[in-house]
């Protein structure tokens, strides 16, 4: 690692072992904390913020009281469903968290320098150095750059295959910067329509398009390796439309030939509802059912015939099978 990297922090989220939905094979995946995009069905919250963020546990706590009697902003509370943080006076200083007996208060986020973060990763190193590897996630991880880089030629000095999770809402130079230490892209295309795209993510689509035709410039004009999977999420009432996946057919259709080796398309779910519950927030999709298998399917044939090479169509998630509706 070179003196100017070794000094670079990164503020991580999570760091999930053993996983097999971001990328091929068995894989570490580093979420990092920050995101530019609200999207309103988001499946982890507690990385939209990019500083720490406390939450308590229910099924954790004992009720003892200890972080009431820590917190020095008298923040926390007990009410008649538990703790109670009053996010308008909480600083996120982490005491009460430090000294919960049961670990029922936490804190989402945590500092890593560099070095310390690449062996964290490299522990896992016997169950994906042959098939897997590693993926950077979010959050977003461009929105810590340099970090991202240098954590990336890190592992590239290791040997570890590598992805990069990324929505695209960020510059080309950003893009630039991390594309030759990475195998595969995982690209986000979640609403074709910019008006909608902008309603349920709070941001237009028209940067996300334009870089994800960089990047395949990019990759042409460097000779990179670099491998490109399309993911879009399958919302219902929001992306789930045949109209989003022509649109977005139509989209991928103008690229190279080849430029895009899958689309997958991800099935909603709704396991993130206690997230949103932890962090004192609402969540617009906590009753919807999951789709259904058929409707997924008609989805994946629509998408199929949008303008695309076929064969790299792919859905993959859960559906709410014929038996579970009886």
């Amino acid at each position: 690692m070179t003196e100017d990297s070794s000094s670079l922090t990164a503020t991580i989220l999570e760091i999930q072992r053993l996983s097999t939905e971001d990328g091929p094979g068995i894989r570490t995946t580093i979420f990092f904390k920050g995101c530019p995009l609200r999207c309103t069905w988001c499946q982890n919250p507690e990385s939209i913020s990019t500083g720490p963020q406390l939450h308590w546990e229910e099924t954790a706590c004992i009720g003892c009281g200890t972080c009431i009697d820590t917190c020095p902003e008298k923040a926390l509370s007990r009410g008649n469903e538990g703790i109670i943080i009053d996010r308008r006076t909480c600083t996120h200083c982490s005491l009460c968290s430090e000294e919960c007996p049961s670990a029922a208060m936490k804190m989402s986020g945590k500092i890593w320098g560099l070095e310390g973060l690449i062996a964290e990763a490299l522990k896992d190193r016997a169950y994906f150095e042959k098939s897997g590897g590693i993926t950077l996630s979010g959050g977003e991880p461009t929105m810590q750059a340099p970090a991202a880089a240098a954590l990336l030629r890190g592992l590239r000095r290791e040997g570890i295959h590598t992805a990069l999770d990324t929505s695209g809402q960020c510059t080309p130079d950003t893009l630039d910067a991390l594309l030759p230490c990475v195998d595969l892209v995982l690209y986000d295309i979640k609403e074709i329509d910019p008006d909608r795209h902008r309603r349920f993510t709070g941001v237009s689509n028209k940067k996300i398009l334009e870089n994800l035709a960089h990047l395949c410039r990019y990759r042409e004009t460097h000779e990179i390796p670099t491998d490109l999977w399309v993911r879009t999420p399958i919302i219902p009432g929001a992306t789930a439309s045949e109209e989003n996946m022509r649109g977005i057919g139509r989209f991928m259709a103008s690229l190279p030939d080849g430029a895009v080796s899958r689309w997958e398309l991800c099935s909603f779910n709704n396991l993130c509802s206690d997230k949103y519950r932890r962090l004192g927030t609402d969540w617009p999709f906590k009753d919807t059912p999951l789709l259904e298998r058929e409707y997924m399917e008609s989805l994946a044939g629509c998408a199929a015939e949008s303008g695309v090479n076929p064969e790299i169509v792919r859905w993959s998630g859960p559906t709410k099978m014929e038996e579970q509706r009886e």
